[in-house]
């Protein structure tokens, strides 16, 4: 299954770097500590996407060569033979580059030809509107791009509903390549079905993009590529989506730069293979999973905000190596898990008994800080942290826990915090070179109050406060020696711990 499988057979022998990132909720000791080395490394964006179909270019829209459209009412002109006009229905039969003005209040574009070459559409403050089928609609072209001249402010809207077996369902249509660019704006309104689709790769590079849409907001089948840009979606269906499952190398996410802003009644983002984030910031409020991808999730770097959703991220494999990343969940925070798995043989002595499946979340780098009532870091399979900063803001009810990987789960790097109930708490695997201290309290301290790891020469080696009700905690740095005791002060409640050791009834990894 292209990537995962060399991921997960690494989850165990990263190549790991000691961590001085600061925490978001926790502040640990600035001690540094070495790391266990080996040939494997976690997996980033770039090698994903090497793995996967090239994304295709587009040349910029020569804008003084444009063929004038102009669009008034039911009906349209131009003065090219390139250009026909039937009734509402303008059709595009050349490659070429073509400026569109003015209104058409029931009509549509089209775009049909057999010609080498790209046909661009320049938006030139053009509203666009159809009540029986999509707005633009590329039948046939070798890509196509359309431009939002600066300035200008474009309107796509389509049909209430499509026939099942329609082509074109979606205001911005395409059978072709398609890239969205320029520095205009433009308003989309899928009242059928999705809002803007490609049948091949969909490309934005800038641009201010609306979009509202009764199903999917924005869908490229083979890919979705967002490298610029200010997007604001809000779906019925899955706000950002590649849905091509059939062909190994297609059917990706990759978010390199822009303002994305999500709001959907299913996944924020659903990649039927990979999603990749590398930079920009991106903001999810979902009613599903708020990043989903069946194969590979990578964040390298940039920001992402989840809001709200069932599960935060969740794929066959999360690879964590940069980054600012929050994620409040009503399920689990991070999940490592898919549909099917080649299981193993070792029977999860840190799951309760469940089974080790083929899936893993390895976190290199980054920050990432997650507040869950299910299972805050979770694999059905394995997991690592060799760097950055994670804090757990885990469960209240005793059904899940803030910790829940049912292999091994190692620590050789980073910082880690993590506080939730203590029904089915975890700790890290005694396989890990970083030391580690883990707790049941006796109480239940309310938000707000501040924990303390105190060493025997009463140095504070760590601080968190809980945002929430906790009874159990997990605590790992650079700054904790394996086997030294320390004390644990929760709201004047002072503990002593051993590192290392998991509490009576705690469920850590293999041991």
């Amino acid at each position: 299954m292209k990537l995962r499988r060399r991921i997960v057979a690494g989850v165990t022998a990263l190549v790991l770097g000691a961590s001085t990132l600061a925490g978001c909720a926790a502040a640990v000791g600035s001690e540094t500590g070495t790391s266990a080395v080996s040939t494997a490394t976690a997996v980033t964006a770039t090698e994903v996407l090497a793995a996967n179909k090239s994304v295709h270019k587009t040349a910029a829209a020569e804008g003084t060569d444009a063929v004038e459209i102009t669009l008034s009412g039911d009906t349209a002109t131009s003065s090219t033979d390139a250009v026909t006009v039937d009734g509402s229905t303008v059709t595009i039969a050349s490659a070429g580059t073509y400026r569109l003005t003015g209104s058409l209040t029931d009509g549509q574009v089209v775009v049909d030809t057999s010609d080498e070459g790209s046909v661009q559409l320049i938006l030139d403050d053009a509203s666009i509107a159809s009540s029986t089928t999509a707005a633009i609609s590329v039948t046939n072209a070798e890509s196509v791009q359309v431009v939002l001249a600066e300035g200008t402010e474009n309107t796509l809207s389509d049909a209430s509903n499509y026939a099942d077996d329609a082509e074109a369902n979606a205001a911005l249509y395409s059978s072709a390549d398609l890239t969205i660019s320029g520095t205009g704006t433009l308003t989309v309104h899928g009242n059928g079905n999705d809002a803007i689709a490609s049948q091949d790769g969909l490309v934005i590079s800038s641009g201010t993009i609306v979009v509202d849409a009764v199903d999917d907001g924005i869908r490229g089948k083979d890919y979705l590529v967002i490298d610029g840009g200010t997007l604001t979606v809000t779906a019925g269906g899955d706000g950002l989506k590649a849905d091509n499952a059939d062909d190994a190398d297609s059917g990706f996410i990759s978010i390199t730069g822009g303002t994305t802003t999500v709001t959907a009644a299913s996944d924020g983002a659903d990649a039927a293979t990979d999603l990749v984030i590398t930079g920009g910031k991106t903001s999810v409020a979902s009613e599903d999973d708020a990043l989903h991808a069946e194969t590979t999730l990578v964040i390298d770097n940039g920001t992402v905000d989840v809001t709200k959703s069932v599960e935060g991220l969740e794929s066959a494999a999360i690879v964590i190596n940069g980054g600012e990343i929050s994620v409040v969940s009503s399920d689990d925070g991070v999940n490592a898990a898919g549909g099917t798995t080649d299981e193993t043989t070792q029977a999860g002595p840190g799951g309760g008994g469940e089974a080790v499946g083929d899936f893993a979340v390895l976190i290199t780098g980054g920050t990432l800080v997650i507040d869950a009532e299910g299972d805050g870091l979770d694999s059905n399979g394995t997991a690592a942290i060799s760097g950055g900063t994670v804090v757990v803001n885990g469960p209240t009810g005793n059904g899940n826990g803030a910790i829940d990987v049912n292999g091994n789960f190692t620590v050789t790097g980073g910082t880690l915090t993590a506080a939730g109930s203590a029904g089915m708490a975890g700790t890290p695997s005694d396989d890990s070179t970083q030391g580690w201290v883990a707790i049941t309290l006796n109480q239940t301290p309310p938000a707000g109050t501040e924990v303390q790891l105190v060493d025997a020469d009463d140095e504070v080696v760590a601080t968190f406060v809980t945002s929430k009700a906790a009874q159990s905690l997990v605590i790992s740095s650079a700054a904790i020696r394996d086997g030294e005791s320390y004390s644990v002060d929760v709201g004047g409640e002072v503990t002593t711990v051993t590192a290392g050791e998991a509490p009576a009834g705690g469920r850590g990894g293999p041991r």
